[in-house]
């Protein structure tokens, strides 16, 4: 196992480290990072403006860059949650209670040298747990039949519900929309058009890309500039980018529990970079000898959650690479990016595409080394780009939605689809309603149903088949005991407070 598993590591640097790789990891790591700074862009408004681009890119490419933007985004979230206590990504939302307190206590440089290190531990253990436990766990899903992913489907929906912000009405309403938008087409079995109205755009399905720029890219422009905000920069220029001995042995024991932390919570549906940062802080808080600076500046209090936003943000590639089940919205576009490019998401991928599965968990360290080695440097210029109102980079962001939508088919229909799911994301955004779910029923939907129908065909429509064979019974049973625990009352009102600070 530990000769294949070397022999797999050198098979993705090789393919990881040609020139086009490199070439496409730098830009996603810049763009991401750039991303992550900009307030109210983020990596799953990129990604989904970016997919178009994705048709005439080799797959590993592709997904080597999207990757890129989305790890990228959590070192990019940091510097504007410290400098301007306004934070670029979602997930840094933590970071900005001690890091702002430390730029005020003119500290700015220590606490942004605290977030790139904490981030960079992160991600290279989290892609050695990749490479550690995605082939076994791809050896166990082989073994699946339509049953078991069929019952490992709903468990993730279920388990989105469970950890998507909001109303749990709202999260089952979103998931539902987006089952029924994803049964809109042609019936694989009988060639039937479904649900299309007669329109013959809609014959072969709505476009995943028109869905995911319109809700994710549209609605968060439209959102974003009704709530722009005044950005005022605490610092000009950032000094003092070393940490002593004091510092380094603050910020160890944070880092390793920020880390370990994250990278199961990233594996989890609805999990990621957002949620294990709330729950690193959280811990620290708890187990820290300093908990009584936290809120004043603690380095702590920087160190934990960052380490834990990007261990989560990567450990989420794992059930996506070797299940083929994507826990947040980041990974719903990526296995969308890989559908694009012909490939089936799930655990065969390793086997019959190693170059792209290996080349992919390569580029992620390789990644994180290019993310430290460019963002002190370049510090002063990601501070500049704050200061970009975003009044005048939403006619540039609408210009390219634009265009990726037209180049699709080459017909104005997707444009206009597009707006009507940009109109929908805004809709989504003041009613409170999380667009996450609905992505992710979306994606899985098809699957879902046609799994479901190939159980049944092989059992000569015995429904009991999903209940007679133990892992997909185990399954099913775990998502009805998630969906009766969530109707508990007092759970029900906790988990609804869980991201009150988010908001």
């Amino acid at each position: 196992m530990d000769a294949n598993l070397f022999a797999n590591l050198w098979l993705g640097l090789q393919t990881a480290g040609s020139f086009i790789n490199l070439f496409y990891c730098l830009t996603g790591v810049i763009l991401g990072t750039a991303i992550g700074v900009l307030p109210g862009l983020g990596p799953v408004a990129t990604i989904a403006m970016l997919l178009p681009i994705t048709f005439g890119l080799p797959p590993v490419s592709s997904l080597i860059m999207l990757a890129g933007i989305f790890y990228g985004a959590q070192y990019g979230g940091s510097t504007t949650a410290i400098l301007i206590n306004l934070p670029g990504e979602s997930s840094s939302v933590v970071t900005a209670l001690d890091g702002h307190e430390m730029a005020k206590n003119g500290r700015a440089g220590k606490a942004l040298v605290t977030a790139a290190l904490a981030s960079f531990f992160a991600g290279t253990v989290t892609t050695i747990m990749i490479a550690l436990f995605s082939p076994p766990l791809a050896e166990i899903a082989l073994k699946f039949g339509s049953a078991e992913y069929f019952s490992l489907m709903v468990l993730g929906l279920v388990a989105s519900m469970a950890l998507a912000r909001g109303s749990l009405i709202h999260a089952l309403g979103m998931i539902v929309l987006g089952l029924l938008l994803g049964i809109v087409g042609t019936d694989v079995n009988s060639g039937v058009a479904r649900y299309s109205f007669d329109i013959p755009e809609l014959i072969d399905g709505i476009n995943f890309v028109v869905v995911a720029m319109g809700v994710f890219g549209l609605g968060e422009i439209i959102s974003n500039l009704q709530n722009e905000t005044e950005r005022s920069l605490l610092v000009k220029k950032v000094t003092g980018l070393m940490l002593n001995k004091e510092d380094f042995k603050a910020i160890a024991a944070p880092v390793l529990r920020g880390t370990m932390l994250g990278s199961i919570l990233g594996i989890l549906p609805g999990g990621g970079a957002m949620l294990s940062s709330f729950a690193a802080y959280a811990l620290e808080k708890k187990v820290s000898k300093n908990s009584a600076n936290f809120g004043k500046g603690a380095i702590e209090g920087v160190a934990a959650p960052e380490a834990a936003n990007n261990a989560g943000a990567q450990a989420s590639f794992i059930p996506m690479l070797t299940l083929g089940i994507p826990s947040n919205p980041v990974m719903a576009l990526m296995i969308g990016a890989m559908i694009i490019q012909g490939i089936q998401p799930g655990p065969s991928v390793m086997v019959e595409q190693p170059a792209l599965f290996w080349g992919l968990v390569a580029s992620m360290w390789i990644g994180n080394v290019m993310l430290v080695i460019l963002n002190l440097p370049l510090i002063g210029l990601w501070v500049k780009m704050i200061s970009v109102p975003y009044h005048l980079l939403f006619p540039v962001i609408l210009v390219f939605c634009c265009i990726g939508a037209f180049s699709l088919a080459n017909t104005s229909f997707d444009v206009y689809f597009m707006a009507l799911f940009g109109l929908a994301g805004y809709l989504f955004r003041k009613l409170e309603c999380e667009p996450a779910p609905m992505l992710l029923g979306f994606i899985l939907g098809p699957m879902m149903e046609e799994f479901l129908r190939r159980a049944l065909l092989l059992s000569k429509g015995n429904p009991m088949v999903l209940i007679a064979r133990p892992i997909s019974a185990t399954m099913l049973t775990l998502a009805a005991l998630i969906m009766v625990t969530l109707m508990l009352p007092a759970l029900r009102k906790k988990r609804e407070e869980v991201f009150v600070e988010d908001d």
